[in-house]
Parts: C-alpha cells; structure tokens; sequence
C-alpha cells in the first residue's frame, strides 16, 4: 500500500501537463499580442478598443500563466523542493498581479473615472509583481532547471535573459517611469517580442509533447 501511494504522489497529472502546456503557448502568443497594442498605444493611438484588448491580453495571460507555473513546481520539485515551492509561490504572485493589472485597466477604460489616470496602481504599484516579482520567479525557475533533468538546459539560459529584462523593466518603471526612454524601450522589445513568448512557448512544447 505504501508503493502504491509513493507511485501515486510521483506520477505526473499527464492530463494537466497538456492542459498546461496548451496555457503556456497561448500566454506566449498573448504576450505577443500584448506587446503589439501596447507599442500601438506608444505611439499615440487612443483607440480604446486596442486599449481595452491589450488589458485583456494582460488579464488573461496572467490567469493563464498560473497554470503553467504549477506545470513547472511539478517537473522541478524534485530537484529541490523548497526552491521550487518559493518560485511557484512568487510566480503565481506575479500572475495574480498581472490578472489584477489588466482588470483594473480594463475597468478603467470600460467606465473611465473622473480622477488622475497615472496614479500607481495600489495593488501592483509600476509593475512590482508584473515585472519585479516575476523577475525573481524567473531567476529561480531558470537556476533550478540548470540543476536537474526537468528541462533543457538552454530554457534555464532563456529564463535568467527573462528574469533580468523583467527586472529592468521594473526598476525603470519605478525610476524612469517613461516607457519611451531608449532602456525601457529596448527591453520592453526584448522581453515582450522575443525572449518571453520564446520561454512560454518553449515550455508549452514540452509540456505538451512529454504529456
């Protein structure tokens, strides 16, 4: 009895690996989409239907993203439970932040108030879950895949590009705060059009293909 619950406890749930795995390659794709309005709004356009869409893409892809993150505790537990158990902590921290992010924009642009519209948000003030948090969760994700056989080596490579662009753009956002300075610009690009869509979708890959 005691074999068959030690067998029970280590066999991955394949059904919520492809689940997962799906969830990755659309928060990929999303941010993406994401990265695209939001250069749209740069630019000066103050459609708000491409404002409301980029704060969906924000909503969702932070709700999404929080399955992806319980995926990865799975496949990296075993290489250090407590590490893993804090990254999964902090990313779905980061999600939940970004989810909360995109509906307080949504909602703004979909009943404006009458009051100042820069004000940092309370619950994620200039992006500290979105990007700082996150940030962290990327850096231990990408440490922890270097260390065991749960992924390729070269996505922890990805994961620490994701966890220092994420964390220029948070220290930027809280100093700089002009999304259009050249820094934030360059790694806003990076981040949204190349290395964090390539890690989402990399894992959804694997995910799928291992389920």
């Amino acid at each position: 009895m005691a074999a068959m619950s030690e067998v029970s406890r280590s066999d991955p749930d394949r059904g919520f690996e492809r689940f997962a795995g799906t969830c990755a390659i659309v928060v990929g794709l999303g941010g993406l989409a994401y990265s695209i309005s939001f250069v749209m709004i740069l630019r000066g356009s103050s459609n708000r239907t491409i404002a409301g869409t980029n704060a969906v893409f924000l909503l969702l892809g932070g709700i999404l993203t929080t399955a992806v993150f319980v995926a990865i505790y799975n496949r990296l537990r075993e290489t250090s439970p407590s590490f893993a158990l804090w990254a999964l902590a902090l990313g779905e921290l980061g999600a939940a932040g970004a989810a909360i992010h995109g509906g307080f924009n949504l909602a703004s642009i979909i009943h404006p108030s009458q009051g100042a519209t820069d004000l940092p948000s309370s619950i994620d003030p200039r992006g500290l879950l979105t990007f700082g948090v996150t940030a962290i969760a990327f850096f231990v994700i990408a440490w922890l895949i270097g260390r065991g056989p749960g992924f390729p080596r070269g996505l922890g490579y990805l994961g620490y590009a994701a966890a220092i662009l994420s964390m220029v753009l948070y220290i930027g956002r809280l100093t700089i705060v002009n999304p259009k300075n050249p820094l934030m610009l360059t790694a806003a690009v990076l981040a949204g059009f190349i290395v964090n869509p390539l890690w989402y979708a990399w894992i959804g890959v694997r995910l799928r293909k291992e389920a």
